[in-house]
């Protein structure tokens, strides 16, 4: 058991924190159990499990332990002082586990005829990119693309907003000509989400293949998305403020599309799951 936080495996997780060492090693951290219950139950491969028995209180932890360590996991157990020391959200749960890093390619995406991605442009907070992941997870979207991106993927923030969604949902970056290149190809719409738009987002066809794209809060789109747009929707505001969150902004429009796609019907939901 690791017991002081001066170990430099301590050290090392501390050091996963900055993107630039997560670059630079390939790493990422997935911190709490239900995030390592989603990314083991996706096939990814942790490097390393470690684990504080003095916080762990899930059921299955031995369970959870046993597949990590079948997944391939070093297992590490450390003690509270130090796994607070590590932990990276309030009321840590005793779990962190470091992971390969996601591979970003955009030859690795497929998307089928038909199918529908979400490209967000310039999005710098970790926060609202996890929660489009969650998004993209639920509606069963081909992947989210950063176009260009703000932060990395393995960001820990953005790994704790998506609740795991990261290592379900394929996610990519791209410059913007190669993107639109891509879509192209696909044949994808590229459907622009800007406040001032002249349409409603819910008067338009989103039923056949789509790129939803929203941009940061602070800028919009860019004049390089606007023009490369096959549509241009807004939300409809009635109050004071004049935008939505990104991450609700993308929703509404993602959710709207499985409604023109009929899929709302198809959904199995569980009155447990908010």
């Amino acid at each position: 058991m690791i017991t002081s936080t001066q170990n430099p495996r301590v050290k090392g997780l501390l050091a996963l924190r900055r993107r630039q060492e997560r670059e630079r090693t390939g790493l990422l951290l997935v911190e709490g159990h239900d995030e390592l219950a989603v990314a083991l139950g996706s096939g990814a491969r942790p490097v390393e499990l470690y684990h504080c028995p003095a916080l762990v209180q899930a059921a299955d932890a031995p369970a959870l332990v046993e597949r990590a360590e079948a997944a391939g996991a070093r297992l590490v157990e450390v003690s509270a002082n130090v796994f607070e020391r590590v932990a990276y959200r309030q009321a840590p749960d005793g779990w962190l586990a470091v992971f390969p890093a996601i591979p970003t390619g955009l030859e690795r995406l497929r998307v089928p005829e038909g199918g529908a991605v979400l490209v967000c442009e310039s999005v710098e907070k970790p926060g609202n990119l996890g929660a489009m992941l969650r998004t993209a997870d639920a509606a069963g979207l081909d992947a989210v693309i950063a176009c260009p991106a703000a932060t990395d993927w393995g960001n820990p923030n953005v790994v704790r907003a998506s609740k795991g969604a990261l290592f379900t949902v394929p996610v990519a970056e791209a410059g913007h000509d190669e993107l639109v290149a891509w879509l192209r190809e696909r044949r994808l719409a590229i459907v622009a989400a800007r406040p001032d738009a002249p349409t409603s987002f819910t008067a338009v066809d989103l039923s056949g293949g789509v790129a939803i794209v929203v941009g940061a809060e602070s800028r919009g789109l860019s004049a390089a998305w606007l023009r490369a747009a096959d549509l241009e929707v807004r939300i409809p505001m009635f109050g004071s403020v004049n935008s939505l969150n990104v991450a609700a902004s993308a929703a509404l429009v993602v959710y709207e599309a499985l409604r023109q796609r009929g899929r709302l019907e198809e959904a199995d939901l569980h009155t447990d799951h908010p």
